[in-house]
């Protein structure tokens, strides 16, 4: 019986891998990376052919070990969904995090002191072509997959002291998507070339004081004017990026008497309007480099360019996105291991120094 048991795994075990390579093998794109300020040009391939050949033929593909299988996760070469291509791209941004983050991140630093990281850092990462990993070439972006993207996010975490003040997944998998979706042509080429070279800095303004994060107790309100331009008036609180922004996309009402999701709109917003103020970086108990901070508009006057997608349709919009945006929460499996991972490395090293 337990031969039996046995001979069935292993088959299905054959069939899933057989199937998640030949997967990868259909997902093959195209990428670039910058490197030190120069662009170099990367051919990301998910799979190889001739290693799905080598399954067909009932032979081993070249082996790659499962976290499970390794001494340490922080390894380069690890995991099967992953290729040399991708090691390329980890090897690259984990060498802009030691060199450009870590130095100054940490306990007491200068980034914790400030309550953000500097921008500086935010146009090194354009350099490298961590900003709109996601984003099509034609808008300066990389064009990758969700994998690149993925890789980022763990090499944040596997840095020397996990920093966590770079807001770069928000402002890469969840404001750019929202333009790229919804916006007009020439809304995207205004914002996208400068978000993925980091000399714009996006956040994205739900959550206001009185209603958390409950948009049915919106209170921001963006009434249209006769000459079709509109009025903002409110206020956002904990929103991340804010005290750095040069776009913030903001969910305000444009019908208050409308009930339900025909009462929102977006707006892509330019935070030196007048009648634009930020609040002070607010002090938090953790994440203490990471730019958090309050939003408040008085009779901030947009211009009608700056509606995003159809006026009372946001709520669509945002319910359409959120799983993009809850998909930020899911790097969370990738991000937490990756840290107790670099926990782990950095006691079993103190320990051996000891």
């Amino acid at each position: 019986r337990c031969s039996v048991k046995t001979k069935q795994l292993r088959s299905t075990m054959l069939f899933l891998r057989k199937v998640a390579r030949r997967s990868a093998v259909a997902a093959g794109i195209a990428s670039r990376s910058r490197i030190g300020g120069a662009t170099t040009s990367l051919r990301l391939v998910q799979g190889r052919l001739h290693s799905t050949q080598a399954i067909d033929d009932g032979e081993a593909p070249a082996a790659r070990l499962e976290i499970s299988q390794a001494s340490n996760m922080m390894n380069i070469g690890l995991r099967r969904i992953f290729t040399e291509e991708h090691d390329a791209f980890r090897e690259t941004c984990r060498k802009f995090y030691a060199e450009h983050i870590v130095p100054h991140s940490g306990a007491g630093g200068e980034w914790e002191q400030q309550q953000h990281i500097s921008r500086e850092a935010w146009l090194k990462a354009g350099e490298y072509g961590l900003l709109g990993i996601n984003c099509p070439e034609k808008y300066g972006g990389l064009g990758a997959s969700i994998l690149e993207a993925a890789i980022s996010w763990e090499e944040c975490m596997y840095a020397d002291g996990s920093p966590s003040g770079p807001g770069f997944a928000l402002h890469s998998d969840i404001c750019i998507p929202y333009i790229l979706h919804y916006g007009t042509e020439a809304q995207k080429e205004r914002w996208i070339p400068g978000m993925c070279e980091g000399s714009t800095i996006a956040a994205i303004a739900m959550t206001e004081p009185g209603a958390g994060s409950d948009l049915q107790g919106l209170r921001t309100t963006a009434i249209k004017d006769t000459d079709g331009t509109y009025l903002l008036n409110g206020s956002k609180t904990y929103i991340t990026n804010g005290w750095m922004s040069n776009l913030v996309i903001v969910v305000a009402k444009t019908n208050p008497e409308a009930k339900g999701s025909a009462a929102m709109s977006l707006f892509l917003v330019d935070p030196t309007l007048p009648g634009f103020s930020k609040g002070n970086p607010l002090k938090k108990a953790g994440l203490k480099a990471q730019d958090t901070c309050e939003l408040f508009f008085e009779d901030v006057r947009l211009p009608a360019d700056a509606l995003l997608g159809d006026e009372g349709r946001g709520f669509k919009y945002l319910m359409e996105e959120l799983p993009q945006v809850r998909r930020r929460p899911l790097n969370r499996p990738l991000r937490c291991p990756a840290s107790t991972e670099r926990s782990r490395a950095s006691v079993l090293q103190q320990a051996r120094t000891c």
